[in-house]
C-alpha cells in the first residue's frame, strides 16, 4: 500500500494543530467547501474529513446525524477500500460547515487540544499504514458513522469524542492513539449497537444500496 502524502521519517506533514489553523483562518462568515479542503492533502485528507466531521458532531444531534454520520462512513467506506486519496459526491464536496462554526467549537477545546498536542505523536505507525489495519479501521468508521446517524439519545457527544480520536490518530500518524480508538470504538459498537437494536439492519441497507 502506498503511502502518499505521508512522512516516514517521523515528522508531521500535516498535524491536527496545522488542520485547525488553516479551517479557522479566514473570514468568519465564509462557507468551507470539503472539497477545497481535501486538496493536496493525500492520505492525510482522510484525517482532515474525519476532524470536521467530529467538530460538526458536537453540534445539535439533528446536525450530527445528517452530516456527521454520512461523512464518517464516506472516510470508512474509502479506508475500507484502500484508496490513497478520498472522493466525494457531488452534493457533497460543495458543501462544508461556516468557518465560524469551527472557530467556535476550536476554542471551546482549545484547553484539550493543547493537552492532546503534548501527548500525541507519530509512532507504532504500522496500525497507520498496514493495509489490514487501515480496512479495519475503515469498517469501524462506517459503523460508527452508521450509530451516529441513528436517533439514539444522549449519544452525540460520545460518538463526537470517538471520531476525534480516529481523526487525530490519522492526521498525527500515532499507532497507539489508533489501538485506543479501536478499543474504544469496539466497546461504542457492542453497546449501542445492541441498544439500538438497528444496526446490522442499517448496515445491511448500506451494503445494499452500493451494490
Amino acid at each position: 500500500m502506498a503511502t502518499d502524502g505521508n512522512d516516514t521519517s517521523g515528522q508531521r506533514p500535516v498535524g491536527m494543530r496545522a488542520v485547525l489553523d488553516g479551517l479557522c483562518d479566514g473570514d468568519p462568515d465564509d462557507q468551507l467547501v470539503l472539497k477545497d479542503l481535501a486538496g493536496g492533502l493525500g492520505r492525510s485528507a482522510f484525517g482532515m474529513l474525519l476532524l470536521v466531521a467530529a467538530l460538526l458532531a458536537f453540534l445539535p444531534p439533528g446536525v450530527a446525524g445528517a452530516v456527521s454520520g454520512p461523512l464518517a462512513v464516506l472516510v470508512g467506506l474509502q479506508l475500507l477500500l484502500l484508496r490513497e486519496h478520498p472522493w466525494l459526491p457531488a452534493f457533497v464536496a460543495r458543501r462544508g460547515p461556516q468557518r465560524k462554526t469551527l472557530v467556535r467549537l476550536d476554542r471551546a477545546g482549545d484547553r484539550w487540544f493543547r493537552w492532546l498536542e503534548r501527548v500525541i505523536r507519530p509512532r507504532l505507525t504500522i496500525v497507520i499504514d498496514h493495509p489490514v489495519a487501515t480496512v479495519f479501521t475503515g469498517l469501524l468508521l462506517v459503523l460508527l458513522g452508521i450509530l451516529l446517524a441513528l436517533p439514539i439519545p444522549f449519544t452525540n457527544y460520545i460518538f463526537a469524542g470517538l471520531l476525534l480520536l480516529y481523526a487525530l490518530a490519522l492526521l498525527e500518524r500515532d499507532g497507539v492513539l489508533m489501538l485506543v480508538s479501536w478499543a474504544a470504538g469496539l466497546v461504542a459498537i457492542y453497546v449501542f449497537g445492541a441498544v439500538s437494536g438497528n444496526l446490522a439492519a442499517m448496515l445491511w441497507a448500506w451494503v445494499a444500496a452500493l451494490g
